[in-house]
């Protein structure tokens, strides 16, 4: 038996009825249809409807799509996508302060478990991998391989499955549409997910708009931030 998908944040539910509203409003005078969207995005038109109707969370390149078809800002109908777009194209060629790299070492996500229960020294047989970042991670700052595919995305930011992101385990914000890995109280799993806040309530959010959205609801411990990622296959 198929699992109901969990509704939307309420923040995400929004920003896809502004933008199916949007839709709505000018699909007339621009003679534009949900299966003229799907073909410029390739996708299906059943898959444009999922995020007009909020069933899926808009993301930066539908949201850049439909934003050129319709004419308008993408802050016209979600802000927060607008704002992590104009982040990533203003990561431009500028010279930057030079900061002394350092290594970090690559951890298994149990050993990642081990560590939290030992936070002034890491596990065992820690040195066999390092990486190198310009990050500062904190003097137990670790690397992870990103599992599964709930982080892969079409459009950046986009985390496939092996990706190699540092985290910082201690000293840092919660900030809206960052990312952060958590542990579920109960059962320790854990995950790696973009957080996002609306009307106090905290969700651990998906890139890959087939997985579910989890609600913070006390059950679930974030225990760091994702602060820099390697991209491999480059």
């Amino acid at each position: 038996m198929m699992t109901k998908k969990k509704p939307l944040p309420p923040a995400l539910l929004a920003e896809c009825k502004a933008a199916h509203d949007l839709y709505l409003s000018k699909k007339n005078a621009l003679k534009l249809n949900q299966r003229k969207i799907a073909d410029a995005a390739g996708i299906t038109p059943v898959s444009v409807n999922h995020y007009l109707k909020g069933i899926n969370p808009l993301n930066a390149r539908f949201a850049a799509i439909l934003a050129k078809l319709l004419n308008e800002p993408i802050e016209s109908f979600s802000p927060r996508l607008a704002a992590e777009i104009a982040e990533m194209s203003n990561v431009g060629p500028m010279v930057q302060p030079h900061r002394q790299s350092r290594e970090y070492p690559v951890l298994s996500w149990v050993a990642a478990g081990e560590r939290l229960e030992s936070v002034n020294s890491y596990p065992t047989g820690i040195a066999e991998e390092w990486l190198s970042s310009t990050e500062n991670a904190g003097p137990h700052g670790y690397w992870l391989r990103v599992k599964g595919r709930s982080m892969t995305s079409d459009t950046p930011p986009s985390f496939p499955e092996g990706t190699p992101i540092l985290i910082r385990p201690e000293g840092f914000d919660l900030i809206s549409g960052k990312f952060y890995i958590a542990e579920h109280t109960i059962s320790g799993e854990h995950t790696f997910k973009q957080y996002v806040q609306d009307a106090g309530v905290g969700y651990l959010v998906p890139l890959n708009p087939e997985y579910q959205t989890v609600t913070l609801d006390g059950t679930w411990e974030i225990t760091g931030r994702a602060i820099d990622a390697k991209i491999t296959g480059m």
